[in-house]
């Protein structure tokens, strides 16, 4: 049975899932959140979530309604995995009422984070038929954020994913002029052996980290081996939403993400879809824009790298030497926290690194020369443009996949070349390492760290 078959079936069997529920209590281990949500009688899924235990995070100061409407929307982007199994047309939501500006949101999100999954599956929907959103309960308004505590008020949390463009935020943000906030406060979701290194490389401890523990209800995965649909989920989006209650939880404000201006290049240039959409600037103001009106005011959710390249991101990391051996950005070799050196996301590493380190200290990194990997033709090929679609994962724009490229024979390879770049041309004019993006939700404190170091 197609996907397009198993869409249009699924949603007459499953006509409705239900956001029934959300709930939060304190435990010896931190703060621990659970979701209800329902399909039927005979699946209904409970996914979790804690935030650890740690001498900064606090709960009794903050009033209950403040928790309730910080979990809620976690609950509403958790549902979304939980909706892509079987794609219901109708999703009910119980606790609060949605208005229209809210579903839209909601809707948008939901529709655009999707893009891939729809893509890859060969399901055709759109905007409009794809979901109704119905709610019930108490309006879901913004609330006054409690007074937000001294220095730490202001200070930064930095997602840390293990990869290279975390630690530039983290590096940068110590920076002499923001001395006088708290040093940035690293968070890491679900941590692994590159996200807990990079944080000790940084100087910080276990203790020293928010930590949130996510764990998907187990009936979905034993659905997904079933039969069920599964793909692409918007996790930044996702975690966009716990960030907001990690900061709640420890009296900071502002959120510093690390997301390029290449995020917002469409993976696929012909239809419109991006791996990348809930890392992109359209999204972020989107975010703002919700969680300023339905949440609170005072959080500053935004990304400290927007104005960046990736190119002008792995300048940076590249001097960041004492994180070489600790980083890992491969999504085939997370579990076991190493570089496959087999995937698309380990190539353009390599590559948008290539410029800036020389080839025996990236072999050394990689295991070795992916320019040098004839089995790695076709995704150099989508990663240069020679093909019509990128791979799907976060990986940079063409045209600095090309100029990498070619900074790279410039410096490096004046001789004889590897496989991969005995063909190679540079077609194009190459991107430029001091100019920054004018779109981004910068301070201008905050922009002039980054004119520092680049321009």
């Amino acid at each position: 049975m197609s996907n397009q078959k198993k869409y249009n079936t699924f949603r007459l069997t499953f006509p409705e899932l239900v956001y029934e529920g959300y709930h939060y209590n304190v435990q010896s281990t931190g703060l621990h959140i659970s979701f209800d949500f329902r399909l039927n009688d005979a699946l209904v899924f409970h996914p979790e979530a804690t935030i650890a235990t740690r001498s900064f995070v606090t709960l009794p100061s903050l009033p209950a309604e403040y928790i309730e409407r910080l979990v809620f929307n976690i609950g509403m982007i958790e549902l979304i995995s939980y909706w892509k199994a079987f794609c219901p047309p109708t999703v009910r939501v119980m606790p609060h009422r949605l208005n229209d500006e809210q579903v839209a949101f909601w809707k948008k999100l939901y529709y655009n984070g999707l893009g891939e999954f729809f893509y890859l599956n060969g399901i055709r929907a759109t905007e409009v038929d794809f979901m109704t959103i119905v709610s019930s309960g108490a309006e879901s308004g913004a609330v006054a954020m409690p007074t937000l505590h001294g220095a730490d008020g202001e200070a930064y949390i930095v997602p840390i994913g293990g990869g290279k463009d975390s630690v530039v935020t983290l590096e940068l943000l110590r920076d002499a002029a923001v001395s006088r906030r708290s040093k940035p406060l690293p968070l890491v979701m679900n941590p692994r052996g590159a996200t807990l290194g990079c944080c000790k490389v940084a100087g910080y401890g276990r203790e020293d980290i928010i930590e949130i523990d996510r764990k998907i209800d187990p009936l979905l995965l034993d659905l997904n081996g079933k039969g069920a649909l599964n793909g692409h989920t918007p996790f930044s989006a996702m975690l966009a939403f716990y960030t907001l209650l990690a900061a709640a939880l420890t009296g900071r404000r502002n959120i510093a993400l690390s997301n390029e201006n290449s995020a917002n290049e469409a993976t696929d240039l012909a239809s419109g879809v991006n791996h990348q959409y809930s890392k992109s600037l359209e999204f972020e103001n989107d975010f703002r824009a919700y969680v300023g009106r339905y949440i609170s005011a005072d959080f500053n959710y935004f990304s400290f790298l927007r104005p960046l390249s990736e190119l002008q991101i792995a300048m940076l990391f590249s001097q960041q030497t004492q994180y070489h051996d600790v980083f890992r950005s491969c999504n085939v070799g997370s579990k076991q926290d190493v570089w496959c050196g087999h995937c698309p996301k380990c190539l353009f590493a390599f590559i948008i690194l290539s410029p800036f380190v020389a080839p025996e200290r990236l072999t050394q990194i990689f295991g070795h020369n992916l320019l040098d990997d004839k089995m790695l033709a076709t995704y150099f090929r989508q990663l240069t443009g020679r093909e019509a679609v990128k791979p799907f994962e976060c990986v940079g724009t063409v045209a600095e996949v090309n100029t990498a490229l070619a900074m790279t024979i410039d410096r490096w390879y004046g001789g004889e070349r590897p496989c991969l770049l005995r063909d190679f041309a540079m077609a194009e004019n190459r991107v430029s390492l001091t100019q920054l993006a004018e779109q981004h939700n910068l301070s201008q404190e905050e922009l002039t760290i980054l004119q520092r170091y680049v321009l």
